[in-house]
């Protein structure tokens, strides 16, 4: 839309994170999107706004990003958008700042609903969103990029959890002449038996741990044939 912004984040170099920081600090670029990386530690003067476009899952975090904005006496505003699944957050953030946060519900406000009719009418597929939250593929990109960029999904894991639990990819697959795996027996634990296991058969070798031994004999170690064959050191001429 024609407004200048940079980013801050985790897999952006250390210069590219302060030439960011200076070009936001000398008004070049008045839209400084950024992690947590920035929410500490940054001394800007007048931020006028902060907006969370997700809350922090520790409310200690709200604390410090809001206070980007409203520094050295100064006013400032801080928004958050909060979705229905982020009310518990904005409570626990609210009994630790022990403030009472207004909150307007915006759901089913006209103007922003003429928003969305223009941002789908420009030719947008569909409107952007949390890939968690629709449920979707997530989107690539690096660690850094907020809880969406941690790259494609793997394919062997989007699969149908099985009756017994676990993981559809770690699954047993039939064998290559389409023989099926055997499936392992299963093991029943009884937690008052205590943790007893199935006795083995015996082996020759416990016959001759448990015999007894003589006293005042030494266990000696097996004396190690030189590689010569025993002819000794050869005399040097």
């Amino acid at each position: 839309d024609g407004i200048t912004a940079n980013a801050i984040h985790g897999n952006k170099g250390q210069s590219q994170r302060e030439r960011a920081l200076a070009e936001f600090r000398a008004g070049t670029a008045p839209v400084l999107v950024a992690t947590d990386i920035a929410a500490r530690g940054i001394d800007v003067d007048g931020v006028s706004h902060v907006v969370n476009f997700e809350l922090p899952h520790v409310p200690e975090s709200y604390v410090h990003r809001i206070g980007r904005t409203a520094r050295a006496g100064k006013d400032g505003t801080a928004v958050s958008f909060v979705a229905g699944d982020e009310m518990k957050l904005l409570r626990d953030i609210e009994k630790v700042t022990r403030q009472k946060i207004p909150v307007a519900d915006r759901r089913n406000d006209k103007q922003l609903a003429a928003l969305d009719a223009s941002i789908m009418a420009a030719g947008v597929a569909k409107k952007a969103t949390l890939p968690e939250r629709e449920g979707g593929e997530r989107h690539e990109g690096g660690h850094g990029q907020g809880r969406g960029g941690r790259g494609r999904r793997n394919p062997h894991r989007d699969g149908v959890r099985p009756e017994g639990g676990g993981q559809p990819h770690r699954q047993r697959r039939n064998r290559p002449g389409g023989e099926a795996a055997a499936p392992r027996p299963e093991k029943t634990y009884n937690p008052l038996a205590g943790e007893k296991t199935t006795p083995r058969e015996p082996r020759p070798s416990d016959a001759r741990q448990h015999e007894p031994r003589p006293v005042g004999e030494m266990k000696r170690r097996p004396r190690r044939r030189p590689s010569n064959g025993g002819k000794g050191y050869a005399a040097k001429g």
